[in-house]
């Protein structure tokens, strides 16, 4: 089917980490980092690029001291066993990189109207000694084979910290059921401008494959998109079935003006076309600390297939 947006040009603006899922109600959800980062909002819409113009509803706002009063960042929204939940993660106004996963489960059927209640932190498994105890960011679900694992961001080391990415499974909405696993640490030069980081996580199943993309390196001009992938019948807790890219699938252009695209997530648009959802600067001077600047907005690019069954993203399509 022919394409309904531009792939080189803000889709929602001022819109970091961005996120989207396509529900069974028929309707797609919205929501991302605010520009100050001090609430979660929510939109919806019947089509993919209406929720451009969908009003935004603020369903919850951070403390005003303590944990969840600072930096909330990067809000997805699940639906699992019945139920409505956002995992995001926040610092605490006394200790702002003191960055921690938390999760919010919906009261009702309905998470733009129903209220929503705070679980607190995400837990690690009664065994884990290390989960969640250093700055830890990004967490997404990856269902398969009737399981849930999460999927997070976690630093680890002294002096310069490096962002890893760990996943375990889950044994409820807010607690996880194994120890972590490493599943990829920043190995190459691509992955260790400015910071050394992996982050971001999300996954995409397509023909008995599953490809996890990540965000890697700061997030001014360098950021951008690694790629993994595993079998679907492999145990996704084996680091050794997980096969990683050894370059970017997806970075800066200069000469349609994208910089530094990363955060991304993949939902599907009414022609059952695949698409990735992604932020992105038009501009590559800025003033001050990138992470402030809000001029990071969300975008839309078209996933195509390659011969080998991967996917490819290129804003030529």
């Amino acid at each position: 089917m022919s394409r309904k947006y531009d792939s080189r040009q803000p889709w929602i603006t001022q819109r970091a980490d961005p996120y989207v899922y396509r529900h069974t109600d028929g309707y797609y959800y919205f929501t991302g980092s605010m520009p100050v980062y001090d609430c979660i909002a929510l939109r919806r819409s019947r089509d993919l690029t209406g929720l451009a113009q969908a009003e935004e509803k603020v369903v919850w706002r951070r403390h005003e001291s303590g944990p969840m009063s600072e930096n909330v960042w990067a809000p997805e929204l699940h639906y699992l066993d019945g139920k409505w939940y956002i995992y995001f993660a926040a610092g605490e106004k006394e200790d702002i990189w003191k960055i921690r996963p938390y999760v919010l489960e919906c009261e009702g059927e309905d998470p733009m109207e129903d209220p929503w209640k705070e679980l607190g932190m995400m837990q690690a498994a009664d065994e884990d000694e290390f989960s969640f105890h250093a700055f830890s960011l990004d967490g997404t679900v990856v269902e398969n084979k009737g399981k849930h694992y999460f999927v997070w961001a976690e630093k680890v080391g002294v002096g310069r910290q490096i962002s890893n990415l760990y996943i375990a499974q889950m044994e409820s909405p807010v607690k996880l059921k194994t120890v972590q696993v490493l599943l990829t640490t920043p190995d190459y030069d691509w992955e260790r401008h400015g910071f050394w980081v992996n982050e971001g996580p999300f996954a995409l199943h397509h023909d008995g494959k599953i490809y996890l993309t990540y965000s890697a390196s700061d997030t001014g001009v360098n950021y951008c998109v690694g790629m993994m992938s595993v079998d679907e019948d492999a145990d996704l807790l084996d680091p050794r079935q997980w096969k990683k890219e050894r370059y970017p699938v997806l970075k800066t252009d200069e000469t349609l003006e994208i910089y530094g695209p990363g955060h991304n997530c993949f939902t599907q648009d009414e022609d059952g076309n695949t698409v990735m959802v992604f932020h992105a600067r038009k501009e590559t001077e800025i003033v001050g600390d990138p992470l402030y600047v809000a001029n990071r907005h969300a975008m839309l690019l078209k996933v195509k297939w390659g011969e080998d069954g991967k996917p490819v993203f290129d804003f030529s399509f």
